[in-house]
């Protein structure tokens, strides 16, 4: 008995077939940034340059006793000295997160399996802020617990404490996000991470140099908003030193908007151009 003519492709699979959405690119980004190696060793090297450095100032500022003179100024604002180094590891890891894609050309599987090139970043991003912003936010809280208790000195408001933690970690995520984007446009990962760093450092070198009066307006530009700058007044007017840069949640809020502005570039690069 002759079996009647099928026409190629009309198998029907018994197993149920849906279309993939946003979930599935967060599934896939979040098994990706957990099951490589740089994420282990940058966020690693993070928390141990937050927490070793946080506490080894805490510790010197409470053997100097009262010579420190700290008088009822919180102790928060010394976070920011473990919390520079660390935001470097954050920055390389949000550039590797999408560049290493392209050293690789992995990235050819990802849009194969993926071709809205939108969620595909889209995902990128929320899984990686959100685990920069976690570790990042209960890191500086722990830090900012025990340097509390290490150092006599003023008891911190709940605003302080709200900043000096989920204000930092948030501002961390956002410079990461922002490194993420950076490295979606370059796709190149040294080129990327150097491009980063001298964005964090290149503005205080320079305004080191300025030593004409005419560029004293310069200046006074480039040391009150540079990154540093931004970071150190997160945690409060007098941590800042007094500079006409931005306070308190100010700098959280610029980050975060030039982070956003940012993906908005890698959104265009990625969809105008080839892989």
């Amino acid at each position: 008995m002759s079996t009647p003519y099928q026409q190629p492709g009309s198998y029907a699979s018994p197993i149920p077939v849906r279309g993939a959405h946003l979930g599935d690119a967060l599934a896939s980004e979040w098994t990706k940034i957990r099951s490589v190696r740089s994420t282990i060793w940058t966020l690693s090297v993070m928390i141990v340059l937050v927490l070793g450095i946080g506490l080894a100032v805490a510790a010197l500022v409470s053997a100097a006793g009262e010579s420190a003179e700290l008088g009822d100024e919180s102790v928060l604002g010394m976070g920011f000295f473990g919390i520079l180094p660390g935001s470097i590891c954050v920055m390389t890891l949000g550039v590797l997160t999408i560049s290493s894609e392209y050293g690789t050309g992995m990235i050819r599987t990802t849009l194969t399996a993926c071709p809205s090139r939108g969620r595909v970043l889209t995902a990128k991003a929320a899984v990686f802020f959100l685990l920069v912003f976690t570790i990042t936010t209960v890191t500086t809280g722990l830090v900012a617990v025990m340097q509390n208790a290490m150092v006599e000195a003023g008891e911190p408001t709940g605003d302080e404490w709200l900043r000096a933690t989920v204000g930092v970690g948030l501002y961390v995520a956002s410079l990461g996000l922002l490194s993420l984007a950076v490295g979606g446009m370059l796709r190149h990962s040294a080129g990327a991470i150097t491009t980063m760093i001298g964005l964090m450092l290149l503005p205080l070198v320079a305004a080191m140099f300025m030593f004409s009066e005419s560029l004293q307006d310069v200046q006074e530009f480039l040391l009150a908003w540079a990154i540093p700058s931004q970071l150190i007044g997160i945690y409060g007017e007098a941590a800042a030193g007094g500079s006409s840069g931005p306070i308190g949640w100010e700098p959280v809020w610029i980050m975060l908007g030039l982070s956003l502005v940012a993906l908005g570039g890698a959104y265009a690069t990625m969809s105008s151009r080839d892989v």
